[in-house]
């Protein structure tokens, strides 16, 4: 399988918008850095699913992830576009059967469809909605994927469940791709998400440390094995924060710098080619095939997108996955 590579655009839930106080100058920025992503010729742009900023909520401006995503998709013309990940608790599964299918019309067939669980505690609470326990929560997603898949499959969905209930919903058009554009199934809880992923996923995207990689790819592999799925079908992707540069160049300068438009979250890679290779060969060698990127300030300067793309896609696109769970 070929590597492929994708890029997280600031969108503000990150603080990645601060400053822009004309939203209209936000949200140009967000389609500047899509439209150089897909430009550079990386495979996907990405938006997270949230409604106000982290680490606390604050007045900057966070961009709503699924009219991001329609409006992005007539920004571009060439790359994918999915979501990391929408939180199933936030809009019925039946509606976002729907909104997928009108977004994979209006793409032209790249949309890829990120679900997840949902954690945001906070976020949950200040629009309204009841945040139930992590088990509850899984449940709803057991669910709600089930009836999104319906209605994206069969002319009138029915689906009597304990949370969700649909009765003869119709969904047309249903959407370019086929059978349906990718389910990317967010997590890696191993009785119930990764479960959930052999019986009904395309893809998956869990913590991007080696060991848990080998791990949870063990579980997912046993996971298809039960389910008679293909364990080689599945997209095995993560989430990686990086920040590449230049050769020779101060890494604490560096970040130093680009703190001054975005705060680095503990563990984000600062460090020359050969480190960021390095880092994700790593992966690779426990199975990794898709790496989604998310690199800070780019809001406010393209270059390291640009390096990355240069200096590190070049050494990794040749690298051949290793799908073991014994690395």
């Amino acid at each position: 399988m070929t590597m492929k590579f994708g890029v997280i655009v600031p969108q503000g839930w990150r603080m990645d918008l601060v400053g822009m106080k004309d939203p209209v100058e936000a949200y140009e920025t967000m389609t500047r850095v899509a439209q150089t992503a897909e430009e550079l010729g990386y495979d996907s742009i990405w938006l997270f699913d949230h409604f106000h900023t982290i680490p606390v909520p604050t007045q900057e401006v966070t961009f709503e992830c699924w009219t991001s995503t329609a409006a992005l998709a007539r920004d571009t013309k060439r790359v994918r576009i999915g979501q990391m990940v929408t939180c199933i608790g936030y809009r019925n599964p039946a509606l976002l059967a729907k909104m997928a299918s009108t977004v994979d019309v209006l793409s032209h067939g790249r949309l890829t469809f990120g679900i997840g669980a949902g954690w945001y505690e906070h976020e949950y609470k200040a629009y309204g909605y009841e945040y139930p326990d992590a088990p509850i929560r899984l449940r709803y997603l057991r669910e709600g994927v089930q009836v999104i898949l319906k209605m994206w499959n069969e002319e009138e969905a029915y689906f009597e469940g304990n949370y969700y209930q649909v009765h003869g919903a119709i969904n047309q058009p249903k959407g370019v791709q086929k059978p349906h554009p990718p389910l990317w199934i967010g997590g890696g809880g191993e009785r119930v998400t990764l479960k959930l992923l052999a019986q009904f996923g395309d893809a998956c995207n869990i913590d991007p440390v080696p060991d848990v990689v080998r791990h949870k790819l063990g579980v997912l592999r046993e996971h298809c094995e039960a389910a008679s799925r293909n364990y080689d079908d599945i997209t095995k992707s993560v989430t990686v924060e990086v920040f590449p540069i230049g050769k020779g160049e101060n890494p604490e300068r560096a970040r130093t710098k680009a703190r001054g438009y975005e705060e680095f979250r503990e563990g984000t890679l600062v460090a020359e080619a050969d480190g960021v290779v390095a880092h994700l060969e790593r992966l690779i060698e426990v199975g990794i095939d898709y790496f989604i990127i998310y690199i800070p300030g780019l809001a406010y300067d393209l270059e390291p997108l640009q390096r990355f793309e240069s200096e590190v896609i070049p050494r990794l696109a040749a690298s051949t996955p290793v799908h073991s769970t014994t690395g």
